[in-house]
C-alpha cells in the first residue's frame, strides 16, 4: 500500500505558550500544513507516503525536506521552483479566547504553479490512494487546475481518492469562490471529510439542528447532509464528517461520524480537556482514518475510531504533525486514556 498527498507545506512561527503576537520577541519555528500533516501521520503509522509540493531552492525550504524526511516521509516527488516558502502565524488562545492564524503564502513557490509541472504518472507509480485538502484549490487558479490535474490522472488509475474539505474562508481570494471551484474537483473524489462549515461554504449543503457553540454536537443531524452529498458527487462512497465541541479554547469535546451510504457509524466522544495545540488535529484524523480504512479493510467502524482516537491524542502534541504510534493510539481505543508513565 502507498498514499500520496499533494499540497502546500508552510514555515509555522508561533507566540511561545500563549503570548499574544504583540506580547513576544520571539517565536517558534516548525513545519506544517494539511497534507504534509496527513503524511507525517501515515509514515508513523508504518504506511509507505510521499508527499508532493513545489518549494524553492533556498537553505528554508531545504530545512523543511529535511524535516519531512525525518519522519520517514518520501520528498523524491518535490519539485523546485519559484522563489519563497508560504508562513503562518500562530497565536495559541486560551479559555475564552481562541487561537489566531496569519497568512503570508502570496506568491509562494506552490501557489505559481501550472499543469504540466508535475509529472502524474511518475507520481502515481504503485500508489493506492491520493490525498487533497480544499486549501490547495483556495490558494491560486494554478494550483486549483493541478489538483484536479491529479485527480483525473487517480481516478483513470483507479487509485482511491480522498479530500479534506477543510473551507478557509481567508484563502480564497483570487477572485473564485469555493463553491465555483471545489465541486468539479470533489466529484472525482471516493472518500470525502467535512464538517458543517465546509459541507455548507464548499458544496452549498446545509446541516439542520446543529449548534458547535454549546459543547455538544448531535451526529445523527449530520446523516442527512451526508446522504445529500452522496446524491451530489455519486463516485463517493463514504463521507466523514468530525463532530468537535467547543466548550472553550481548551476543552473541545471530539468524536466522528461515518456513513457508507447505509449505515451511519458513530465513534466515541472523547472529552479533551486540556488542548496542548488544536492546530492539525484534522488533518491527524484524516490521516488515522485513511490508516484505518487501508488497514481494517471491512470493519468501517473500527476505522473511524482508530480516526477519532489518533486525533484526541494529537491535541497533547506540540506542532502541526500528530507524532504518535499504533500502538498508542490502540491503547486509547482501548480505554486506557490514564496517561500513566509507560517504562
Amino acid at each position: 500500500m502507498k498514499v500520496v498527498t499533494f499540497g502546500e507545506i508552510m514555515l509555522r512561527l508561533a507566540t511561545p505558550g500563549y503570548l499574544r503576537f504583540n506580547q513576544t520577541d520571539n517565536l517558534t519555528a516548525t513545519f506544517g500544513g494539511g497534507e504534509a500533516n496527513v503524511a507525517v501521520s501515515l509514515a508513523n503509522f508504518g504506511i509507505p507516503v510521499d508527499f508532493v509540493t513545489r518549494l524553492p531552492k533556498n537553505d528554508i525550504a531545504q530545512s523543511c525536506v529535511m524535516d519531512l524526511r525525518k519522519y520517514g516521509v518520501g520528498v523524491d516527488k518535490i519539485v523546485y521552483g519559484g522563489d519563497r516558502i508560504g508562513i503562518y502565524f500562530l497565536e495559541t488562545g486560551a479559555v475564552s479566547r481562541g487561537s489566531k492564524v496569519v497568512y503570508d503564502r502570496a506568491h509562494s513557490a506552490v501557489s505559481e504553479i501550472k499543469s504540466g509541472m508535475i509529472d502524474w504518472d511518475k507520481v502515481f507509480e504503485d500508489v493506492n490512494w491520493f490525498h487533497w485538502t480544499g486549501i490547495t484549490p483556495a490558494i491560486s487558479q494554478g494550483a486549483a487546475d493541478v489538483c484536479l490535474e491529479a485527480i483525473q490522472k487517480a481516478n483513470e488509475k483507479g487509485i482511491t481518492v480522498s479530500c479534506d474539505l477543510n473551507y478557509r474562508k481567508n484563502l480564497w481570494n483570487y477572485g473564485k469562490k469555493a463553491g465555483e471551484v471545489m465541486p468539479a474537483l470533489v466529484a472525482g473524489t471516493d472518500v470525502i471529510l467535512g464538517n458543517e462549515e465546509d459541507a455548507e461554504k464548499v458544496l452549498g449543503i446545509k446541516p439542520e439542528g446543529v449548534d458547535v457553540t454549546g459543547g455538544h454536537v448531535e451526529a445523527a443531524a449530520y446523516e442527512s447532509v451526508s446522504k445529500q452529498i452522496m446524491a451530489k458527487f455519486p463516485r463517493c462512497k463514504k463521507v466523514i464528517t468530525t463532530l468537535r465541541g467547543s466548550i472553550n479554547a481548551n476543552h473541545n469535546s471530539w468524536s466522528g461520524v461515518l456513513w457508507d451510504g447505509k449505515t451511519l457509524f458513530e465513534a466515541p466522544t472523547y472529552q479533551i480537556t486540556d488542548i496542548v495545540d488544536r492546530v492539525g488535529g484534522g488533518d491527524s484524523f484524516m490521516g488515522g482514518l485513511i490508516y484505518g480504512l487501508l488497514t481494517y479493510t471491512s470493519d468501517d467502524q473500527k476505522a473511524l475510531n482508530f480516526a477519532v482516537a489518533a486525533s484526541c491524542l494529537k491535541h497533547t502534541i506540540y506542532g502541526d504533525y500528530n507524532q504518535v504510534t499504533v500502538d498508542e493510539v490502540e491503547k486509547l481505543m482501548g480505554g486506557d486514556a490514564s496517561g500513566r508513565v509507560a517504562r
